[in-house]
């Protein structure tokens, strides 16, 4: 049996492709991403109350590493869980590792039901992390991803062994400088190849000399409507309430938040939380530097174990 992959009706608080030959057309530009990586052991598709939920699994070679607590990755908007290319090697060398496509984004999950309030998006990963059988987990989230792992920390942490969260959402309210760096970013990858070295250094922005990435993030754009608003910052009085151990890692030059007064607001909020900023990035530490973050999240994952 053929199941469809778009929505069987049009919703405006729901995402979707449009047209199937723009799907399918992204769906090439990710498997190149994708090929960059660590290759998946396995794909699965989760069943939850807001839609079809498509998940990649990688895994460590060494037997003695499969037992480890796993670690799951939740990818920024506008993106897939293509975009942890530079991340699945080191990560699933080390643990188990699941990668989401989060519904509402483009990726080959479906949404069928809205997910931007804070209580559905953390209904919707307890029921995909219960659905793959993860009662223990070492999330980490990006951007708007680093939104979910927070709000899933505030109000369903108990599958979570930690969060760790890269240059995220949910800090701070999305500013107008963040939206033109979007915008900028966007516009700069039609610029012609020899200015885009350039380009990149003075955005910040990896994506122009990824040719691949380059070619997935413009597909994207054309292919998939996002249909939901920027998800609201957390309170103090919530944040305070965490109480899952959390690794906050910022870009120094990050146009999301501002690194250094979250760098000192969130340990003194959440009890035993570590912030780290990392130098000659902005927004996407784990692709500038991706060996160096990717070591430190290894770090601070063993040391929760350790600790656990």
């Amino acid at each position: 049996m053929t199941v469809s992959r778009t929505p069987a009706r049009t919703r405006n608080d729901v995402g979707r492709f449009v047209s199937d030959a723009w799907r399918d057309r992204y769906f090439a530009a990710c498997e190149a991403v994708h090929a960059l990586g660590a290759p998946a052991l396995a794909e699965t598709d989760v069943e939850t109350s807001s839609g079809t939920t498509h998940v990649y699994r990688y895994g460590p070679a060494d037997p003695a590493a499969r037992s480890r607590t796993p670690v799951v990755l939740v990818h920024g908007a506008g993106s897939c869980s293509a975009m942890w290319y530079p991340n699945t090697p080191a990560l699933s060398a080390a643990r188990p590792v699941y990668a989401i496509d989060t519904p509402g984004d483009p990726g080959r999950s479906v949404q069928r039901e809205p997910l931007h309030e804070p209580e559905r998006a953390a209904q919707w990963l307890d029921e995909t992390l219960a659905g793959l059988g993860l009662d223990h987990v070492h999330l980490v989230g990006s951007s708007y991803g680093g939104w979910l792992a927070l709000n899933q920390a505030h109000r369903r942490p108990g599958r979570l062994a930690s969060v760790t969260l890269l240059d995220p959402g949910g800090l701070e309210k999305v500013g107008l400088r963040f939206f033109l760096w979007i915008f900028a970013s966007l516009f700069a990858t039609f610029a012609p190849k020899a200015l885009r070295p350039r380009l990149a250094a003075w955005l910040e922005q990896p994506v122009l000399v990824v040719p691949e990435l380059r070619t997935m993030i413009r597909t994207g754009v054309r292919a998939y409507r996002i249909r939901r608003p920027a998800p609201l910052p957390l309170t103090e009085d919530e944040l305070a309430a965490i109480r899952t151990p959390l690794y906050l890692v910022l870009g120094k030059r990050s146009l999301l938040v501002h690194p250094q007064r979250q760098a000192e607001r969130i340990p003194r909020l959440i009890p035993g939380a570590r912030a780290e900023i990392v130098s000659g990035t902005g927004h996407g530490p784990q692709i500038d530097h991706a060996d160096e973050v990717n070591r430190r999240m290894l770090d601070f994952m063993d040391a929760v174990d350790r600790v656990g």
